[in-house]
């Protein structure tokens, strides 16, 4: 599949022929990481780090607080490894320190040995310094300790020359098990969909910011269709997973809903039609997954207005249900503030809420049955939904939160509050 990339020089996105000529200065970073995450993982590369030439660390940090990206450039220790693990980098790209005694010591699922070659023999310090290594031997050391390698062919980066599929094949019969990730050259859909069947993933840079070749385009390459038309069967969702509906999408509206960050559809008798254009039930588009067989499409969407089905109901298979259902019927009620509820009472007291979250959370603990802690469990979270009513803060949020948590690998101890 495809993975952009992003690779930043004081500050600013561009695009290096060879690692060396800037080719494109394409500027503000986050509007790329915006655009791209829409399809999965970023590369976002730190050149200035990787070359020893300063880096731009805090910029990239909050990139991690943005979408999940794989972080690479001037990683070449434990600490500073551990660091981007724990400032949520998805995955981190280790370069000439990637040797087996590091990456032994660090989360194999969420690491990437990262091998620079040019014309098969191994660089190092930013693409400028030849180590004596060849890319094959290179390849057999690393991929047993590593979750992933990315090979980049240097003489053929950002030189829209297209790649070479044949060492690509190579890596990967050496490489085994380990995902790979090429990147050098990559131009056209069609080599995006050979590395595919091989089983190689395609890191792509200047020809998605030249224009020369689509998001949608790259994204859909190794797609397939068994319909007459062409389309491909699209599950949309909310950001909680939950299924609203089922609808089509054609490469034209797949090419729209990703430029403008929308849900945008093909029907099979309008053709392309931008949902809540005239019912204003729209969708913000936050990423869209390609199906295990290549041949559907999964979009997550926050669905705004009444819902996503024509009924008016949230989905087409009826209302949702849980602590999704309950956060958003809070944050309504924090907009429309009616008489006599009692979730207004707490909105305007913070005082009462505060004390109402310290009194359910000791009944908790304290619960003990399986209905006990069923029934303070559900109390505690309304009043914490509450609490983040009251705030502005929805459920999603909460939710990046713990996702971003979880990738921490450095943990607080647990001891008793000593107050």
């Amino acid at each position: 599949m495809l993975i952009p990339s992003i690779d930043i020089v004081n500050g600013q996105a561009v695009q290096l022929i060879g690692g060396e000529e800037t080719a494109i200065s394409g500027g503000d970073p986050f509007t790329w990481l915006e655009r791209f995450s829409r399809v999965g993982e970023v590369a976002v590369i730190d050149i200035d780090a990787a070359r020893g030439e300063g880096h731009n660390a805090d910029l990239i940090a909050r990139m991690c607080r943005m979408a999940p990206i794989r972080v690479g450039g001037g990683i070449r220790d434990y600490q500073t490894a551990t660091r981007w693990l724990d400032r949520g980098a998805a995955r981190i790209i280790i370069g000439t320190a990637a040797d087996p005694s590091l990456l032994s010591r660090l989360p194999r699922s969420r690491v990437i040995a990262a091998i620079d070659s040019r014309d098969d023999r191994v660089l190092a310090e930013g693409w400028r310094r030849e180590t004596g290594d060849s890319l094959l031997d290179q390849v057999s050391t690393l991929s047993p300790h590593t979750g992933g390698l990315l090979v980049t062919f240097v003489e053929l980066e950002g030189r829209m020359q297209g790649t070479d599929l044949d060492r690509a094949a190579q890596v990967a019969r050496v490489a085994g098990d380990t995902r790979v990730t090429v990147a050098g050259g990559v131009s056209d859909a069609s080599e995006i969909a050979a590395l595919d069947a091989l089983g190689i993933d395609a890191q792509v840079g200047m020809a998605l910011y030249s224009g020369e070749l689509s998001l949608a385009r790259a994204f859909t390459a190794p797609m397939t269709s068994d319909r007459a038309d062409g389309l491909w069967p699209t599950v949309v969702v909310d950001e909680a997973g939950k299924a609203l509906g089922l609808v089509y999408s054609s490469l034209k509206s797949l090419d729209e809903a990703l430029a403008s960050g929308a849900g945008v559809y093909h029907s099979r008798t309008r053709g392309v039609w931008r949902k809540g254009a005239t019912s204003g039930a729209t969708q913000d588009l936050l990423r869209v997954t390609v199906d295990c067989d290549r041949d559907a499409l999964r979009f997550t969407v926050r669905q705004s207005g009444d819902g996503f089905c024509h009924t008016g109901s949230r989905s087409c298979f009826g209302e949702d249900r849980g602590i999704s259902r309950l956060a958003r019927r809070l944050a309504q009620v924090a907009v429309d503030r009616p008489s006599e509820s009692n979730t207004v009472k707490l909105l305007d007291d913070p005082d009462l809420l505060s004390s109402k979250l310290t009194e359910e959370a000791a009944e908790l603990g304290a619960a003990t049955s399986l209905d006990a802690v069923a029934h303070e469990a559900a109390d505690l979270i309304y009043f914490a939904l509450t609490k983040a009513a009251a705030a502005g803060v929805d459920v999603d949020r909460i939710e990046e939160e713990l996702d971003r948590r979880e990738l921490r690998v450095t943990r607080r101890p647990m001891d008793r509050s000593t107050r």
